[in-house]
This record gives structure tokens, C-alpha cells and sequence, in this order.
């Protein structure tokens, strides 16, 4: 349903674009939003965007510095990360959600270090 791509290892102060492919639902009606995991810390949600994309919201560690976008017509959501700090080491995950109905990536991993 949704495939996750785009992670690596970069160094801090470089740049990554996330990726995620959405399938077998109606993309266009779902608010999507990315969220992260490190080892040993609770999922937190990174940022969010409306189904029309005219929205966007970002935790505070990644204002500035992040940006989520999605293509409608392809079926895709973003996340373009720009001077990547350690501290945002993680799994990063894809979520679509849309009243009750909610689904996830599998997750890609990020790691920012020298």
C-alpha cells in the first residue's frame, strides 16, 4: 500500500528526499503524513499534509529544515530534508490516514553521521 524510499546515509549538513509510492486506496482523499522512529524512542511525527496538499504542519526539531509535498496525480508524497543534523537519525515512516482508515510503510532508514 505504501512503499517507503529514498533513505541512506548522509553526512550532517547534507540533504535526502524521501519517497513514498501509494497504492490500493485513493490517494487523493488522505491526509499523509511521515513519522520517525530511533532506537529506543517512541514514533514521532515529523510532518503532515492535507489530502489537497494546501496544508502542511512540522514538528518543531524540523521547521526550516524539512519540507513534505505530494503529487496527487502520481500517487507520491515527499519529504525533502536539508541540513541533517545526528539527532535525526531514524526510521522514517509513510502514513495515510482518512477517518477510521489508516495504513503505514514499512520504513526507511536515515542516518546522518561523519
Amino acid at each position: 500500500q505504501l512503499v517507503e524510499s529514498g533513505g541512506g546515509l548522509v553526512q550532517p549538513g547534507g540533504s535526502l528526499r524521501l519517497s513514498c509510492a501509494a497504492s490500493g486506496f485513493t490517494f487523493r482523499n488522505y491526509a499523509m503524513r511521515w513519522f520517525r522512529q530511533a532506537p529506543g524512542k517512541d514514533r514521532e511525527l515529523v510532518a503532515s499534509i492535507s489530502s489537497s496538499g494546501g496544508t502542511t504542519d512540522y514538528t518543531d526539531s524540523v521547521k526550516g529544515r524539512f519540507t513534505i509535498s505530494r503529487d496527487n496525480a502520481k500517487n507520491m508524497v515527499y519529504l525533502e530534508m536539508n541540513s541533517l543534523k545526528p539527532e535525526d537519525t531514524a526510521a522514517y515512516y509513510c502514513n495515510a490516514i482518512m477517518l477510521h482508515y489508516n495504513y503505514w510503510g514499512q520504513g526507511t532508514q536515515v542516518t546522518v553521521s561523519s
